[in-house]
């Protein structure tokens, strides 16, 4: 797809992005110089030294490219762009609603927001990877001759249509998080028992484990493992991952080693609702997560590795769209929030949606 893809970065060579230099570390990671086959450009998350991770569900692949961006000691300005999606549009020469912002994740050695977009609906869809600079200026980062590595899995789902209409393909990778030097990967596989969580060593090394995840959805009163996690982090050698209709479960980090395994279910916060994007954060003593979702606005939780330990398992039927569980407040300065991620210490970036087909950027105090 990469080969009909026209450019748009050269407009934009002039921007006052972050100073670029080789890093020296490129051999330690594995990568190599080239362009990365990218067929859809997914989910984002950060590994050591700047390296972007991007999840391909098309090609069922993790991309790890080099950015080459220096340390900043301004990664915390405020940053805010109303409509830039349309911004994004306008740049690749495609209307507000054929160019779909998929993700989003801030560059912690940098403070650089990197978005995945697509321009295009559909299999035939163009991959775009732009970023946005602590001044507000947004480029097209190219994929062209950059520093790369490919993970590739083999059981992804077909790529086709389901009973709803949707393509399965598109949630083998659902989210992608970056651990003390493993890349976990969240989707769905081909299996029976579909949900999975796999785990890549980086730099890659050929390898992965695929776990089986089962969990209790309190909301629907069954066991599941069909459901993928649609968003999740790791605190504490724990996965906290969120599903749809909305189960909150822990999975210990060292049991991500193949075969099938049982999360704990900590947490039921609602039915009807997709959460979307979550963080988690430090002030003074106390831990937060932030969970924006769909339906429930965005919820503050305060969390502890011995609250999660320590809080029975939701193991019946939570009934007319009731939370049990872990408390949490919902944050009703925050709206709309379709995508969120840590700017610094004390602030957060937000994708914010609004009726008219809008996403605005903005900086915001971490409440």
């Amino acid at each position: 797809m990469l080969r009909n893809k026209r450019r748009f970065s050269s407009c934009f060579l002039g921007l006052a992005l972050l100073t670029i230099s080789a890093s020296p570390l490129l051999a330690d990671y594995g990568l190599k110089s080239g362009t990365p086959e990218l067929k859809h450009a997914g989910p984002l998350a950060f590994g050591p030294d700047g390296v972007l991770l991007i999840g391909d569900s098309l090609s069922a692949s993790v991309f790890a490219i080099e950015t080459v961006e220096r340390p900043s000691t301004s990664a915390e300005g405020e940053i805010n762009i109303a409509g830039i999606n349309k911004k994004i549009a306008a740049m690749v020469g495609a209307s507000a609603e054929d160019t779909l912002i998929n993700d989003m994740a801030v560059n912690p050695l940098s403070g650089t927001i990197y978005l995945s977009v697509s321009r295009g609906r559909g299999p035939d869809a163009i991959p775009l990877i732009f970023r946005v600079d602590q001044k507000g200026n947004v480029e097209e980062f190219p994929l062209e001759n950059v520093a790369f590595a490919q993970a590739k899995f083999e059981n992804a789902p077909d790529n086709g249509r389901d009973r709803r209409g949707n393509n399965p393909r598109l949630s083998a990778i659902t989210d992608i998080q970056f651990d003390s030097g493993k890349v976990i990967v969240a989707g769905l596989s081909n299996e029976e028992f579909a949900s999975k969580l796999r785990v890549f060593d980086f730099p890659f090394s050929g390898q992965d484990s695929s776990t089986s995840i089962e969990v209790y959805h309190g909301a629907h009163g069954k066991m599941e493992t069909h459901s993928p996690v649609r968003t999740f982090i790791t605190y504490e050698n724990t996965v906290l991952a969120a599903y749809t209709c909305t189960p909150l479960v822990t999975i210990p980090v060292d049991d991500l080693k193949g075969d099938k395994i049982m999360g704990k279910t900590v947490a039921e916060l609602g039915n009807r609702n997709q959460p979307l994007d979550m963080i988690i954060y430090k002030k003074g003593d106390q831990d937060y997560l932030l969970l924006s979702n769909s339906a429930r606005g965005v919820m503050k939780m305060k969390i502890s590795k011995q609250d999660l330990d320590s809080v029975d398992a939701i193991k019946s039927h939570v009934s007319g769209g009731g939370t049990a569980g872990l408390e949490y407040e919902t944050m009703t300065e925050f709206t709309d929030v379709v995508q969120l991620d840590k700017l610094g210490a004390e602030h957060a970036v937000m994708l914010i949606a609004s009726s008219d087909n809008t996403l605005d950027l903005k900086t915001v105090a971490l409440p």
